[in-house]
């Protein structure tokens, strides 16, 4: 069931969406569809496609609603017609509606979650509530916020789309500009989720990568001219070609600088690298940077190929750009890797009081790291100790306490 609930639950809720004009109950009626699923399916077998089946039962329960509303009446009295006809017109034309794949109704969903009427936060963590089917834990570790501060979030957006009458469709021409930074930012944190797991057994979770590439080509069909669009989706394209190498045969993560080169989706470097050509080709900024990082680790052949005065170099420009507390954590990793693990331990060094960064596993990982390189081997052990204790992904923990280990084999 939580597998299918990943699979479906945001389809689902941004066909019902469009139906019942407000989010925060089509989410309802589809978890509603999806009781009705645990309740049966124990007796009657999982489908072998289970879309249409849960499409159906929430539509039964769209039905029931629309019926219940007043205004859902008056339309069908204006109509001068028997209401019975009416009644069973109007059923066939929600079940087109419902089947409807005109159009992208996960884009009209995202659009809508990046509503002016809500702040960027609020956007951004609606979003992946309804699209990435993330829990609210997660969605926290994705912001660096408390979790508390997370749900609030979620309910207050839910909230103010209802009572502005947000209407679920795609913005327009005049607003589109307004409204894409927030829609690139929730696409590029459901990659992330996908990409290094928050919690659960697995490192990563591949379906939400995929979700999010999805994404990111619709919206550069839709606009070709937007130089950020294509450098968000260079970046998602090189970070996901590495997924085949990321974990061993026994599902354990295996780090960047020793993984198999050649296991790395060579389509996908490629099409990467194309979308960053069209990015820089228009202008670009900061998801162009990121790209331009990710597309020199693959062009080199090997790690100790790898270009790292260029990436520190990006690296610096990034931050002077978009100085956010975790870019300014993978510039040090950068000047560690170029200019030596000393001038990486002093950039860390200024991030010691960064309050987003107290709970967050990589910063300890990092100094873990660079302590290693200098020899500080008792101190780098309690680093990766530390990130294993802040961590609540599984394989991640093991990684960090292997590492834990590994040091504490080294001399003092």
């Amino acid at each position: 069931m939580e597998a299918v609930w990943h699979i479906e639950a945001a389809r689902l809720i941004a066909s019902l969406a469009r139906l019942v004009r407000d989010v925060g109950l089509a989410e309802d009626l589809a978890q509603d569809a999806f009781v009705v699923a645990l309740e049966q399916w124990p007796k009657t077998g999982i489908p072998d496609d289970p879309g249409p089946w849960l499409r159906a039962t929430a539509k039964h329960r769209a039905i029931d609603l629309l019926r219940r509303q007043e205004r859902y009446a008056a339309k069908l009295n204006l109509l001068g017609r028997d209401v019975e006809i009416q009644q069973e017109y109007a059923e066939k034309e929600l079940d087109a509606e419902l089947d409807d794949h005109i159009g992208d109704d996960l884009l009209r969903l995202m659009f809508t979650a990046a509503h002016p009427v809500l702040s960027a936060e609020a956007k951004a963590a609606l979003t992946l509530r309804l699209l990435g089917g993330l829990t609210t834990r997660e969605i926290a570790r994705a912001f660096l916020i408390p979790e508390p501060t997370a749900a609030q979030r979620i309910v207050r957006a839910k909230r103010a789309l209802a009572d502005a009458g947000v209407r679920f469709e795609l913005p327009t021409p005049a607003d589109l500009a307004d409204r894409l930074s927030s829609v690139l930012e929730v696409i590029y944190l459901i990659f992330n989720e996908g990409y290094s797991a928050t919690g659960g057994e697995d490192w990563a979770r591949p379906a939400l990568c995929q979700e999010a590439l999805r994404l990111g080509r619709v919206l550069t069909s839709l606009l070709p001219d937007e130089a950020e669009v294509h450098g968000l989706v260079a970046l998602m394209e090189l970070h996901a070609s590495r997924l085949p190498a990321r974990t061993d045969d026994a599902g354990e993560p295996v780090l960047l600088p020793d993984q198999d080169r050649r296991l790395w989706d060579r389509l996908l470097v490629r099409r990467g690298l194309e979308a960053l050509d069209c990015a820089e080709s228009l202008g670009g900024g900061s998801y162009t940077l990121q790209a331009a990082i990710a597309a020199c680790h693959a062009r080199g052949r090997s790690a100790d190929e790898t270009d790292w005065p260029r990436i520190a170099a990006l690296y610096e420009v990034l931050a002077y750009v978009q100085p956010t507390p975790v870019i300014l954590l993978n510039r040090a990793v950068a000047v560690g890797m170029a200019d030596g693990p000393e001038r990486g331990l002093g950039l860390l060094a200024e991030l010691a009081e960064e309050r987003a960064l107290k709970e967050y596993p990589q910063l300890p990982a990092v100094r873990g790291e660079l302590l290693t390189r200098v020899g500080r081997h008792d101190e780098a052990r309690a680093e990766f100790a530390r990130a294993a204790g802040l961590t609540r992904n599984k394989a991640e923990r093991n990684l960090f306490l292997k590492r834990a280990d590994d040091t504490s084999r080294r001399p003092g």
